[in-house]
């Protein structure tokens, strides 16, 4: 179950947003500026909302009414940016590794490198990668913290074509294999189809529409839709 409750003021901008989904893989999608990365960032940790709650699987992560706000280090979360943030002097291996609790079975870190297809390139340095193998190292790393949520912005942002069709396959193959509860960032319908189970629609910072993953293929594949039209 995700539960938010938020109100959180960025600038001119303001997000007012409640919504409770039982769903294990929930998109947040809207266009550019709607609140999507807003919401992803106070759920993190990495962004504190003026009031509210935020409780994922039963762990409230941030309640106003009752003082909790977990620090972004405690709350159990794998994050995964648009932009990787992987260490460039540091190989493939020690990037995945920086991820991991203290203690962790190696065994761990060799089945997410089998999973996302790493093992020829752990001697690498980020500035070696391309696009598509940054992202896939990042949510390597992200899972290797053994999270009890991920959390994914935009993950096939600014990848070509080739490269998001290869990222997306690993991260559908990951929802089979991972029983984790994933919120995604996303303005891209064919991404949000392939990885989701519920869609939250979001618009000027407001809760649009709470959707199952079936009417939300509808709605986009109608061209009567003003989403069909923009990204048809």
């Amino acid at each position: 179950m995700i539960e938010l409750d938020l109100a959180l003021q960025r600038g001119e901008f303001s997000l007012e947003l409640a919504l409770a989904s039982p769903a294990r893989a929930l998109a947040l999608f809207g266009h550019s500026g709607c609140g999507k990365t807003s919401t992803l960032l106070a759920i993190a940790g990495l962004l504190r909302p003026r009031r509210g709650r935020i409780s994922i699987d039963g762990r409230t992560l941030f309640d106003s009414s009752t003082g909790i706000d977990l620090p972004a280090a405690w709350r159990g979360l794998g994050v995964v940016f648009q932009d990787a943030r992987l260490f460039p002097h540091l190989t493939v291996r020690e990037n995945l590794r920086y991820g991991m609790p203290r203690g962790a079975a190696p065994a761990k870190c060799d089945g997410v490198v089998q999973l996302l297809g790493l093992s020829g390139l752990l001697k690498h340095r980020p500035g070696q990668l391309s696009g598509g193998q940054i992202r896939r190292v990042a949510i390597g790393r992200a899972l290797l913290r053994q999270p009890h949520a991920l959390l994914l912005d935009e993950p096939l942002a600014n990848l070509h074509r080739e490269a998001r069709v290869e990222v997306l396959k690993y991260l559908h193959e990951l929802k089979r294999e991972f029983a984790l509860t994933t919120i995604l960032v996303s303005h891209q319908p064919d991404e949000v189809i392939a990885l989701a189970d519920s869609v939250a629609r979001i618009e000027d910072g407001r809760l649009a529409a709470l959707e199952d993953i079936r009417t939300f293929q509808v709605s986009t594949a109608s061209p009567d839709t003003p989403q069909a039209r923009a990204t048809g």
